[in-house]
């Protein structure tokens, strides 16, 4: 009964109050990307490279199995496009709202962290030779450090291995639609039911494969992707939790705010209630006492 009674709060009548009492949010998520594109045209540290440590980033220089601009698509785009779903089927403003802000908010923060680390570590990618070298010809100066001669953006992007990009960003807004779905299917309700599991370690199997072709294509060593999942998945718990209870909670399903409506209308309805009682045990009260001021009377 309460739960329908929430139904209300759809885009229409409370799209524009949600957004209003937010702003801040949303303010700061824009101070973020802003943060980001700075971050993306800054140089990153340029590592010394030695000729004896040329032995382990020798291979091949290839293109991308996924390419970067798919990453927003199936990160953020295809969580997006369940959080809807499950709007049009509950009309909860409140869920909608508040999934699509906590995913921006883990992908945003996972990204600013992941290339602030990058900038700063500057680790060469493990076809740094081919990059510095296109013809296969290398140079050193006198201290053996490298003397680039290929192109100054291919470069500039082989020092940027540790962490990787497209494995934390992964992680992160797949990994943000795997503890949403979890919530809402109730995987963890205790009745055995092994196909939710399956449905939810399903975002995680993706961004894993992920990972895994960022080793394939050479552009990246096996600690890069372990260290970009894991970087993904932990920022993305913490902003799922900000908006959601754990998965695991008897409530899971439900937005902070809808479990907060919640106890509001039951408050009012107990407020009610007790006025109702009230309300009936004074006329009560006065019949009673004028019953015994006649009863007096009479003595």
């Amino acid at each position: 009964m309460r739960d329908t009674q929430l139904v209300t709060h759809t885009l229409k009548s409370h799209g524009i109050i949600v957004a209003k009492t937010h702003m801040h949010n949303w303010l700061i998520l824009i101070l973020l990307g802003v943060i980001l594109v700075v971050l993306k045209c800054i140089n990153p540290f340029y590592r010394f490279v030695g000729e004896d440590m040329m032995s382990d980033l020798r291979y091949p220089l290839k293109s991308n199995t996924v390419p970067t601009w798919s990453v927003p698509i199936y990160s953020i785009l295809l969580p997006i496009v369940v959080f809807l779903l499950f709007y049009f089927r509950r009309r909860d403003v409140y869920d909608l709202h508040h999934a699509t802000l906590g995913l921006l908010f883990s992908i945003l923060i996972t990204a600013v962290l992941t290339d602030a680390i990058k900038n700063a570590v500057g680790r060469p990618r493990p076809d740094f030779f081919w990059r510095c070298f296109p013809d296969g010809k290398d140079a050193y100066d006198r201290w053996g450090n490298v003397i680039c001669h290929g192109n100054q953006s291919v470069i500039r992007e082989g020092h940027k291995s540790f962490p990787s990009g497209h494995t934390s960003r992964s992680f992160s807004g797949l990994g943000f639609l795997s503890l949403y779905l979890s919530g809402k299917i109730k995987a963890f309700d205790r009745r055995g039911h092994v196909a939710k599991l399956c449905l939810v370690l399903l975002p995680l199997l993706v961004a894993s494969l992920v990972g895994v072709s960022r080793v394939d294509d050479y552009w990246h060593h096996w600690q890069d992707v372990f260290a970009g999942g894991l970087l993904g998945f932990i920022v993305t718990i913490f902003c799922y939790l900000q908006f959601f209870p754990p998965p695991y909670h008897v409530n899971g399903w439900k937005a902070y705010t809808h479990i907060q409506a919640l106890d509001d209308l039951q408050a009012n309805a107990n407020n009610e209630q007790a006025s109702a009682t009230e309300i009936e045990t004074e006329p009560r009260t006065s019949s009673l006492a004028r019953e015994e001021d006649i009863e007096a009377g009479r003595s």
